[in-house]
């Protein structure tokens, strides 16, 4: 039960967010209570300005800051429809997107930083603190440090390749010329991911990187809705994202300031060991993302059962369970939004329309992600609708409630004694068991997802298992209350 998991959260956790909370910036005296982090009263959940909030999102691209034409409107289209989380990948992938470093005839100088670039980010971060938009960074883009990915992104084209650089050659810093594979599941011999003490210790590449996470740091710091992955769906070997997860509280402390770190592994399988090791780490990973569990072979009833194999697995150290990603364009991506939310998630956003690049694709979607297009649109206030009804915070997934069911027909959220809400992919009869409920009568009204408009009411009694049908095919949701609260 919720009441339970917060007395077993992390001691460890606990007793860094106090330390954190008790310091004060001597520059800028921000209120760490105020910043965000895991929910004090259930740590499944996050908290920003001290009051609890669920994360929802869905944009056009995952490096937002690079792409500024259109941003701010695209940002006040997400909020238009209950968005309150995007992505955000210190990528150069894309045509129009900038490097982090100078450029002169042809070379890039890791000593110099490109202004405009990080005159990008801090818009980007203004404009989504003034809008309450969450932000969660992925410090390092794997597709920018592999194999070529789209116009911009690869190690071929990347500052850190000896060859694009004039601060050390191949031989010096022990980095390699040519990297022509993709991000795997498990570590590669790629030497950029080796760099930290605890495997090569690398004193030359190592304080580039640094630099750069400093200078990010720089920016983000000032601000309080930053959420801190190290990586995009990386197999490299843990030493380095706990390394880049240990400096980055460091870097936090000296100013005073609370952040919350967290990973992303690759393997689609998020029961694996690879997933399970950040799991049994609370204290460098605060939340986890499990993105990977939306990829299209991990579908329907084994996407619920999966994350609930996650969730029971952090019931010693409960921490946020994130999804800054949900691939795929079809139904079962907008079905993956309700499950993960349903399945007891602190946050769900639909992937970008892949591999689009042209601003035109701001509120479009494609094959690869719902992005911000007119099904995400509806998808997502819709489940706010549905969410802002009852107390998120004090609910979990109920399945258990639920009886005559087929796989994957329908999925229970509730407040035993208080509220209920029932989501069906595609229409369905379950049997809700109301038996621990208040004997009177109850409330059924149902939300018709699509449409993001709430349909016909129902009378049941409390006290008695009920029969639930919905009133038609499709995507539905039902909120269930006493009477009086409807």
């Amino acid at each position: 039960m919720i009441c339970k998991t917060n007395q077993v959260f992390s001691t460890g956790i606990i007793a860094l967010l106090a330390f954190l909370i008790s310091c004060e910036s001597p520059t800028q005296h921000t209120n760490n209570e105020d910043r965000i982090q895991p929910y004090v009263d259930n740590p499944f959940y996050w908290q920003y300005k001290g009051e609890p909030l669920l994360l929802l999102g869905g944009t056009w691209q995952e490096n937002l800051f690079n792409h500024p034409i259109g941003l701010e409107r695209h940002l006040d289209r997400l909020k238009s429809f209950g968005g309150n989380y995007v992505r955000n990948t210190m990528s150069h992938r894309n045509d129009g997107n900038l490097f982090a470093y100078t450029n002169r005839d042809g070379k890039f100088d890791l000593d110099e930083f490109n202004i405009e670039y990080w005159q990008r980010f801090d818009d980007f971060l203004r404009m989504t603190h003034e809008r309450g938009i969450i932000v969660q960074i992925e410090v390092w883009e794997t597709w920018d440090l592999y194999e070529d990915h789209q116009s911009l992104g690869g190690w071929s084209k990347h500052p850190f390749n000896p060859e694009n650089n004039v601060n050390y050659t191949a031989e010096e810093s022990g980095l390699p010329i040519v990297v022509d594979y993709p991000p795997a599941w498990e570590p590669t011999d790629h030497t950029f991911f080796r760099t930290v003490p605890e495997l090569d210790n690398n004193i030359v590449a190592l304080p580039y990187q640094q630099a750069f996470v400093d200078k990010l740091l720089f920016f983000s710091l000032q601000y309080d809705h930053v959420l801190y992955c190290m990586n995009n769906e990386t197999g490299e070997l843990h030493q380095w994202g706990d390394y880049w997860a240990g400096y980055i509280q460091a870097k936090a402390r000296e100013e005073g300031k609370l952040v919350v770190t967290g990973d992303m592994r690759r393997n689609h399988d998020v029961r694996h060991a690879d997933h399970d090791y950040l799991y049994q780490n609370p204290e460098l990973y605060m939340f986890v993302d499990i993105s990977q569990n939306t990829v299209g072979e991990v579908a329907g009833q084994e996407h619920w059962d999966r994350l609930q194999w996650v969730r029971d697995r952090l019931m010693d150290h409960p921490r946020p369970i994130n999804h800054t990603k949900i691939y795929g364009g079809g139904d079962e991506a907008a079905n993956k939004m309700w499950r993960n939310i349903f399945g007891g998630s602190a946050s769900s956003r639909f992937h970008r329309p892949h591999p689009h690049e042209s601003v035109e694709y701001h509120e479009k979607s494609s094959g690869f992600g719902l992005g911000l297009g007119p099904i995400a649109q509806a998808h997502i206030l819709s489940l706010r609708m549905l969410t802002d009804s009852i107390d998120v915070f004090s609910s979990e997934p109920r399945n258990d409630l639920l009886s005559g069911r087929e796989p994957n027909e329908a999925y229970c959220f509730a407040q035993e004694g208080e509220t209920c809400v029932l989501y069906f992919p595609n229409g369905g009869t379950v049997t809700l068991n109301l038996t621990n409920a208040p004997v009177g009568e109850w409330k059924m009204r149902w939300l018709n997802i699509l449409e993001s408009s709430w349909d016909q009411e129902q009378t049941l009694q409390g006290g008695i298992p009920v029969e639930i049908s919905t009133p038609g095919e499709g995507d539905w949701a039902a909120l269930i209350l006493p009477s009086e609260k409807l």
